[in-house]
């Protein structure tokens, strides 16, 4: 038997169970030319009869492929063959096997115990629960570069499509849709809005699923190019009197009032400066995905708590804690200042590591000694005055000052 090479007992149980009923899915990933080829397969259910869907990712291309059970073993027996380092996850309804091939060539294998699961055949698309489904999107769609000529959504871009699906819902969870007793008008700003998927998305949703029709969304970033791409974008599709964008500063914008405020995976202090906008433009609805956040880890080290030493010492583990508490902190900041706030997970994990979003609504009492007393507690604990009290110091600091 070669190096890396599976057993052939075990190569057998991966076809069979792989196959066979109750497959849910397998995952492999591979790790070649100092990065990883990742193939996933799982049953899908396409025009009425029972088919698989292969992804293959290495970097940012992502292929999609669907294929029937004779193409399957083919892929299968592809997976199976697979040398150098590795690992791979067979799920079925039954129990789990995980494969480990170690750099040595050594074969580690595990069994989870027996489970009872259900194998859901589930749709391919699942169009129906698709907020981009919902509307004529097809024009968007192909001006948005999200899909091919023919309609078909591209798989190098399916993680934004996905994104921009999950961000929708998000949107229709929170905002009320227009009643006849309602104005029409809603104003959203979408911050550090980049090529402005969300952006322009965001306005037909608003129009032709909530039934604003006076809805106004306005692209705020400070990058020449992509607001020159988004303004061509807004154009092409008959929509640049309702669809604005500005080339600037968040900390530069200012409005008396919006409706709603947006931002996805604006960098470090950015999201808190959407953030602080959002609250003195008097918005209702906040909702912010936050990216990179490196404020806090400039203060926060092995010498901040003994009791967290150990962990503060190692860089990833820093910057993940760092992470938590710095959407902690916002979170908190926000209850304080009078807004419902839930911290969710908007997508899987595997579209994006940074899958956290804040859900915030106006509509509590600001000020009051629960948040209060809870953010300070944890503030005062770490040492540290986080961006966001700092920039909303003229609006935070007469709650903070009745209690410390």
């Amino acid at each position: 038997m070669e190096k890396y090479e599976l057993e052939d007992s075990l190569k057998e149980e991966i076809r069979s169970r792989t196959l066979g009923e109750g497959f849910i899915k397998l995952v492999q990933s591979v790790r070649r030319g100092g990065g990883r080829f990742r193939i996933s397969l799982r049953p899908v259910e396409i025009g009425g009869e029972r088919k698989y869907q292969a992804e293959m990712s290495e970097g940012r291309d992502v292929q999609v492929k669907n294929f029937d059970a004779n193409g399957a073993a083919e892929g299968v027996e592809e997976i199976i063959a697979q040398k150098g380092a590795r690992e791979l996850h067979l799920i079925t309804a039954t129990g789990d096997l995980h494969i480990r091939v170690t750099k040595k060539g050594h074969v580690l294998v595990s069994r989870s115990a027996g489970v009872e699961r259900e194998a859901t055949l589930k749709p391919h698309d699942r169009v129906k629960n698709l907020p981009l489904a919902q509307f004529d999107s097809a024009a968007y769609l192909k001006a948005a570069g999200l899909a091919d000529g023919d309609g078909r959504i591209r798989a190098s871009m399916r993680g934004k499509y996905d994104q921009v699906n999950e961000f929708l819902k998000v949107v229709g969870e929170v905002v009320a849709p227009c009643a006849k007793a309602q104005s029409a008008v809603f104003t959203a700003v979408d911050f550090g809005c980049g090529k402005a998927y969300l952006t322009v998305a965001l306005y037909f949703y608003l129009v032709h699923v909530l039934g604003y029709s006076e809805a106004k969304v306005i692209g705020v970033d400070r990058r020449a190019d992509v607001i020159e791409s988004a303004r061509k974008m807004a154009e092409k599709l008959d929509v640049a009197d309702r669809v604005l964008f500005l080339e600037s500063d968040i900390g530069a914008y200012n409005a008396e009032s919006v409706d709603l405020v947006v931002s996805l995976h604006a960098c470090d202090t950015a999201t808190d400066e959407s953030i602080a906008k959002g609250v003195e433009m008097h918005a209702r609805y906040i909702l912010s995905a936050p990216c990179c956040q490196h404020e806090l880890q400039k203060t926060i080290g092995p010498q901040s708590s003994k009791p967290f030493a150990g962990l503060l010492r190692q860089g990833i583990l820093r910057e993940r804690m760092c992470d938590i508490l710095t959407d902690a902190f916002r979170a908190m900041i926000l209850r304080i200042l009078g807004y419902k706030v839930q911290v969710m997970e908007f997508v899987s994990s595997e579209a994006t590591a940074r899958n956290i979003m804040l859900k915030c609504e106006y509509g509590v009492k600001p000020g009051q000694p629960e948040p209060v007393g809870e953010y300070l507690e944890l503030r005062d604990w770490w040492k540290v005055v986080p961006w966001l009290e700092t920039r909303l110091a003229p609006l935070i600091e007469k709650h903070l000052s009745r209690y410390d």
